[in-house]
């Protein structure tokens, strides 16, 4: 089958990305507003750059509703930092807890009953249940589209890092202690060793 991407819905041209692009790597972005209000979202549109400088990069899509910004973009724009706390696979629940779209002086770090700790350098709190924290500012912000469907790219050096003990010994991340989880199509997600499981995205946290 041949596809044209211009002739799609958003919406069927976004499932043929999330089925063909897999398993993808979860970027857990915490970040405060201009008022400190902490938020977290999770973004499987997420990668590594390059090692020096150390870049990371991920993409938050404009809301499917109204094309607006994520609150993770307008803080990160406002304030110029953020962290990318790696998701192991038993805080997946409480990750998936903050996908919920909140207004905007949610803290979904408290809501989803996960801890929030001081981070080294930069404002926005780490998420203390991850085992692996990256300290990002923003490097630069690149638009592709203001309606539903389009998104931004977010380039960030990290500038700290932190690591449970336990996980990094000789320069490596030991990432069977890690258990990261990885994101597949729909409501599914994966582990190291393949198993899937489902998250089903809930509209609100009870």
């Amino acid at each position: 089958m041949e596809i044209t991407p211009e002739h799609l819905e958003w919406r069927e041209a976004y499932k043929l990305l999330v089925g063909s692009i897999l398993p993808r790597p979860i970027a857990f972005v915490s970040t405060v507003d201009a008022n400190g209000i902490a938020n977290a979202a999770p973004f499987s549109f997420f990668t590594a750059i390059c090692a020096d400088p150390m870049m990371i990069c991920f993409s938050p899509m404009r809301r499917g509703t109204d094309g607006s910004k994520k609150d993770t973009l307008v803080n990160i724009e406002n304030t110029g930092q953020f962290v990318i706390n790696i998701v192991s696979e038993d805080m997946a629940e409480k990750m998936n807890d903050c996908a919920v779209e909140y207004d905007s002086d949610i803290d979904e770090i408290d809501l989803s009953g996960l801890s929030k700790e001081t981070s080294f350098m930069v404002v926005p709190p780490r998420i203390k249940e991850s085992l692996v924290h990256l300290e990002c500012e923003l490097d630069q912000v690149l638009h592709f589209g203001e309606q539903a469907g389009g998104g931004s790219l977010v380039i960030g050096k990290v500038i700290h890092v932190n690591i449970h003990d336990e996980l990094y010994e000789k320069g490596r991340i030991d990432s069977e202690k890690l258990k990261p989880i990885g994101r597949m199509a729909g409501n599914t997600y994966t582990n190291p060793l393949g198993s899937m499981f489902e998250l089903i995205r809930k509209t609100e946290v009870k």
